[in-house]
Formats: structure tokens, C-alpha cells, sequence
């Protein structure tokens, strides 16, 4: 593991924003694209950190991380359906089939948790008993496993600019996808968040709930997108302390970003006016934390690729340039 003085050292350093010389640049809120030749599309993965629809800071490594660890998971899950991913020339860039994004997001959730908005456990705690179309039960508590994982779209963006949420059945009555697109994506979501699940077992942690994209390719095949099993698509607990916090009534041990949303939380900061500073240890902590689920779910010992970032595209990605 990198040290954290080391890491507080690169926080100047920390891989903010690109311009490459190449054409249609899009910006995310960690993601930058940019068209290339022959149907392919070339994604930088940045250290930006967001949160409450807000970019909070740029941590060290996460962009290497996010990049990488979705790279390994498209290996992992390109039998149950085909991706989107042609090569990563850089340990912060891959190259990808340009498609056409779906409109909706999946959201597979395993676990009653969450207290956002769109989030089961706010919505069941709330009073509701009909969530996403899902019949729930009385008497459930928060964190619980479900019986099965279920699935929760979202439209992206929606009228007010905020995820809408929609039931299964909705995604077609609302034409947003036809009956046999829609089929195949909901069977991937769940072999694919099965896989999952199997995987973060093996290194000790649980796989909560999380965001899958698809879409479509020049040939109309199905393809999954964007990023898969993350620290920011996905939500992880700790598997070996689980039980005892649960039946304790307490929180589970989370091991993705969340600790970051519950720093920010606790300063009374939930995304509106000024964003608080907060000091450079948690940042440090970020950044070692998804280092550290990189590691437990690949299995490999994390390669730091060099900074400044740029440097190294440029030289990297001369042959696309």
C-alpha cells in the first residue's frame, strides 16, 4: 500500500480535467470522451470525486482504479453478455465501441437500504409498501438481505434533472424500451450482479446494490457500458462483521466511498451552497480505500501508474493523437 504521506503529497497532483487534441469532447463528473475513427470512442477516467451531484475533490489513483477495476470486471462478466471495451492503452484510458446509450439506468439491489430519495429503505421507511412495483412485507429493518436481488430502474436525468424512478413494467409502457431488449438487459443485470455478489464474497465483502448501463452497438446487439462494480456505481459492506452490526441494529461496515458522503453529512453538507474543505487525511483515506477494493477484488497488487497524468497519455495515446 502507497503511504498516505505519499498520497497527501500527490493531492496537488491529483488528475483533474484533459485536452486532448481530439474531436467532441464530453465531459462527466469523473468521465471525459472523445471521438475517434471507425466507430470507437476513447474514455479518461479522472480523479474527480463527486457526490450529492457535486464534484467534492480529486482523490490520487481513483481514476487508475475506476478504470482498471471496470476493465477486470468486463473480463469477468463478458460471458453472460458482451461489452463495450476494446483496450486500455493507459492505466487512465480505455478505448471503446462508440453505441448508443439506453435511457434508463438498472439499478440491482440486493439489500433494503439506503436514504436517498430514490432509495428502498427511504421509501419503505417512509410508509410505502409498494416500491418499484415490488410488493414489501411489514415489518422488515433496514440493511436487510432480500430474498432475491430485484431490480430498480431509473430514467437518466428525467424532466427536473434528477433520476425518475420506474417500475419494470413501466420501461416498456412508457416505450422507453421494446419487451425483448428490455428482457435481455434485466437477465444480464442479475447474471451479472449474481457474479458479483460470488466474487466479493470470496474477498470478504458484500456486494449491496448497484448501477448498470447498456447499450446498443452499430450491429443492434445489446452491450453492457460505463462501469461495472465500482466504488461509485456500487455500494459494499464488509461480509465478516455484517451479521453482528445487523442484529445489533447498527450500521454495516461500508467499504466505498459512502464514509466520504457521511464526512460531508456529518458537517451538515448535503449538496446545497457552499461545499465545506475537509482535510487532506480523508482524501488520503479515499484514495487508499479504492486502492485497497481493487486489490481484495482482483486478487492482483495495485501498479500506481506515474503523475502528473498528463504526461504519460500524451505519450501513451501518441499513436491515436
Amino acid at each position: 500500500m502507497i503511504a498516505k504521506e505519499e498520497l497527501i503529497k500527490l493531492l496537488p497532483l491529483a488528475f483533474g480535467e484533459t485536452n486532448l487534441p481530439l474531436p467532441n469532447k464530453q465531459t462527466g463528473k469523473v468521465r471525459e470522451w472523445y471521438d475517434l475513427p471507425d466507430g470507437k470512442r476513447l474514455i479518461v477516467t479522472t480523479d474527480r470525486l463527486s457526490a450529492f451531484d457535486r464534484i467534492l475533490a480529486k482523490v490520487p489513483y481513483k481514476g487508475q482504479v475506476l478504470n482498471q477495476l471496470s476493465a477486470w470486471w468486463f473480463e469477468q462478466t463478458k460471458d453472460i453478455i458482451a461489452n463495450h471495451l476494446l483496450s486500455v492503452p493507459d492505466p487512465n484510458v480505455s478505448i471503446v465501441t462508440t453505441v448508443q446509450p439506453l435511457p434508463i439506468e438498472v439499478i440491482v439491489r440486493g439489500y433494503i437500504t439506503g436514504v436517498t430519495s430514490t432509495a428502498l429503505w427511504y421509501r419503505y421507511s417512509i410508509g410505502e409498501r409498494t416500491i418499484y412495483g415490488y410488493d414489501f412485507p411489514e415489518g422488515l429493518k433496514k440493511n436487510q438481505a432480500l430474498p432475491e436481488p430485484i431490480i430498480t430502474p431509473t430514467t437518466k436525468g428525467g424532466e427536473t434533472g434528477h433520476d425518475e424512478r420506474l417500475t419494470c413494467a413501466e420501461v416498456t409502457e412508457k416505450g422507453l424500451l421494446d419487451e425483448k431488449t428490455w428482457a435481455q438487459v434485466q437477465a444480464a443485470a442479475l447474471a451479472i450482479f449474481k457474479r458479483g455478489q460470488e466474487v466479493a464474497n470470496k474477498a470478504g465483502l458484500i456486494l449491496v446494490d448497484t448501477k448498470y448501463e447498456f447499450g446498443i452497438a452499430p450491429d443492434g446487439s445489446v452491450m453492457l457500458i460505463d462501469e461495472v462494480h465500482t466504488p461509485d456505481s456500487s455500494r459494499y459492506w464488509k461480509a465478516d462483521t455484517y451479521q453482528e452490526k445487523f442484529n445489533a441494529g447498527e450500521e454495516p461496515e461500508n467499504f466505498d466511498k459512502e464514509f466520504v458522503r457521511i464526512a460531508y453529512a456529518e458537517k451538515g453538507y448535503r449538496g446545497d451552497g457552499e461545499i465545506p474543505s475537509m482535510p487532506n487525511e480523508l482524501w488520503a483515506a479515499a484514495s487508499e480505500r479504492y486502492i485497497t477494493i481493487y486489490e481484495m477484488l482482483t486478487g492482483k497488487t495495485f501498479e500506481a501508474g506515474a503523475y502528473p497524468i498528463e504526461e504519460r497519455l500524451l505519450k501513451n495515446l501518441k499513436e491515436l493523437l
